[in-house]
């Protein structure tokens, strides 16, 4: 969630850091082992969960949410009209139903009866509007609302001031229990865009009267519309919810809900062992243990997401294909993956990971290569041809500086300093690694956007907002965008016209309602994209964690995030081990 998530959509919080954010499935269940222990009583039902590398997190407010921790918290107190189930289909929240007009430009929303805010006051089509009016306020500079919001009639000029509200323009409250919503184009995604946090619903009336930055400090006091509300935020400690008690929903079982911040992986994944915490991510070096801890507590499956190496295409030497690809194809994404991540990363050359709708499993790799070993003499071959197009030689080629943040993680450092080291012996560059925080790396990503003097090389990753592959293309890529911090179709590089043509097919394949002809156009669109290493594409992750025997109801879901009525099905028992939640009673 969520690369802006977060700077860019929903990017996942940190490139290497090791999250443990479960999914409750819909419908109950188990955390795959016997519930032989009883359930424990409310006083301890109280869910210890970590994040690593950060001492808080980014942002409480869901228009400003752009990485997965923020999501994650934002995703316990507020709620949209649409979100994603566990099968990460679309159901709705708020809304109860809704309809499309004839050309596909209107949607009407019917709101369900009933619903409060967590201080009793009623959710109205009022709160609805003027929550996606407001995430595209000037004033607030979020650098999400742009994209998922894009859909929606006259975002753009709302977002650069040159209207003052979309209120009766585009967005429209007929009545206190009806949202419509006008759109600037067909698309068969704005469903699925609606899904992102940006939308989520905040309280009208406390935002008018705390003001856009004060509500979001008294969310124990009212504003939330999701299951849980704010209970403390301690930056370098913990951040704690507690039910809320108006939820319309089926209400959580979990008194509650703890997020401990921890410096790095490796310290998470002892506090595990000394039962302080119910789950946490396995660094790599730990698998093996890990995998060999009793009653099936050890979890891995794969999730929509890709770590990525890119460059700004608007600075030197990245302005010419040749030598971005054979930066790419110096690079032996096996050994990275199988060596260095032990297994836990599956090596790919994929924009569109596997288990999205548009996977591509016939995708080759930069000029033509299939294999995700690279190709150490095709990458001499063409870094020898870029230099002579641009007048270099080995010895004048400019030191790089790669921008990383590896928030602690040994493995992560790792994996940088192989590639480094790839780089240096088969193409003789040097390249400095910049290690630096989380926060600022995004930050300094989506400065980048439209800037030649912006990051030069930079690692992070991308997973899915939303299980649709324009997710993963024109929201990145596409002419315009503001997640587009690689400058793709901008400045001059030497493959610019063939950039600009394939921006062009991304709003056709947007809009598109053939659902084969539409897969078929995001595959070439993502096989051209991987031909101008848009991406240097490391792997696709796995989440790898441990989750205590006593925590019944969590399945794995691919996007890492919690339906909010899942909460419903979680739970904890007397089984052992379990964590020690003592000191946050």
């Amino acid at each position: 969630m969520k690369p802006n998530k977060k700077l860019l959509g929903k990017f996942l919080p940190g490139m290497f850091i090791m999250l443990a954010m479960l999914i409750v499935a819909c419908g109950g269940g188990n955390s795959g082992t016997s519930s032989t222990g009883s359930k424990l009583s409310d006083d301890k039902q109280i869910y210890v969960t970590p994040y690593s590398g950060i001492s808080d997190v980014a942002t409480l407010d869901p228009a400003l949410s752009t990485d997965l921790e923020s999501i994650g918290a934002i995703d316990t107190m507020f709620t949209g009209l649409v979100q994603l189930d566990d099968s990460l289909k679309v159901y709705g929240e708020l809304a109860e139903k809704w309809s499309t007009s004839s050309d596909g430009l209107t949607w009407t929303f019917t709101l369900r009866q009933g619903m409060k805010f967590s201080d009793g006051n009623p959710i109205t089509a009022d709160d609805v509007i003027f929550s996606i009016d407001r995430a595209l306020k000037p004033e607030l500079k979020s650098t999400v609302a742009p994209s998922y919001l894009a859909l929606v009639k006259d975002s753009d000029k709302r977002f650069t001031g040159k209207i003052p509200t979309l209120i009766n323009d585009s967005l429209f409250a007929p009545d206190p229990t009806t949202v419509k919503i006008v759109t600037n184009r067909k698309a068969a995604y704005f469903l699925d865009a609606l899904t992102y946090s940006t939308s989520y619903v905040v309280e009208k009336s406390l935002i008018q009267k705390y003001g856009d930055t004060e509500y979001f400090k008294h969310l124990d006091k009212g504003g939330c519309s999701g299951p849980f509300i704010l209970d403390k935020r301690l930056p370098g400690q913990y951040i704690s919810f507690v039910p809320n008690a108006n939820y319309y929903g089926p209400k959580s079982q979990i008194k509650k809900y703890i997020i401990a911040f921890y410096k790095d992986p490796q310290t998470t994944y002892k506090a595990y062992k000394t039962n302080q915490i119910d789950e946490a991510g396995v660094p790599t070096a730990n698998l093996d243990e890990a995998r060999a801890f009793p009653n099936k507590q050890f979890r891995q499956a794969p999730t929509l997401a890709i770590d990525y190496i890119t460059m700004n295409y608007m600075a030197k030497p990245f302005d010419n294909i040749k030598i971005r690809q054979a930066f790419d194809l110096a690079i032996d994404k096996d050994t990275i993956a199988q060596n260095i991540w032990k297994g836990a990363r599956i090596a790919s050359n994929h924009v569109i990971p596997q288990g999205m709708p548009g996977y591509n499993p016939d995708l080759k790799g930069p000029a033509g290569v299939t294999s995700t070993k690279g190709d150490k003499d095709l990458a001499k071959k063409l870094f020898q041809e870029g230099l002579q197009a641009e007048g270099l030689t080995a010895s004048t080629f400019p030191t790089i500086n790669f921008t990383v943040a590896t928030s602690g993680s040994q493995s992560a450092k790792n994996e940088f300093e192989f590639v480094q080291q790839q780089w240096k012996d088969t193409l003789g560059v040097t390249v400095n690694i910049n290690d630096e925080d989380f926060n600022k790396i995004l930050d300094d990503s989506s400065n980048t956007v439209n800037n030649p003097k912006g990051l030069q090389m930079w690692a992070l990753d991308w997973i899915a907002d939303y299980p649709d592959p324009q997710d993963w293309t024109s929201l990145l890529f596409g002419k315009g965008s503001s997640n587009n911090n690689f400058n793709y179709g901008l400045g001059k590089p030497t493959d610019l016209t063939t950039q600009q043509q394939i921006q062009d097919l991304m709003p056709t394949a947007d809009a598109n309602q053939n659902n084969a002809e539409r897969i078929s156009q995001y595959n070439k669109i993502e096989q051209q994209l991987v031909e101008d290493t848009a991406w240097i594409s490391i792997d696709q992750r796995q989440s790898s964690y441990v989750l205590k025997p006593c925590v019944k109801g969590v399945v794995d879901n691919a996007q890492l995030l919690t339906p909010p009525r899942d909460w419903a099905n979680i739970y904890k028992t007397s089984d052992s081990p379990c964590g020690n939640t003592n000191s946050y009673k």
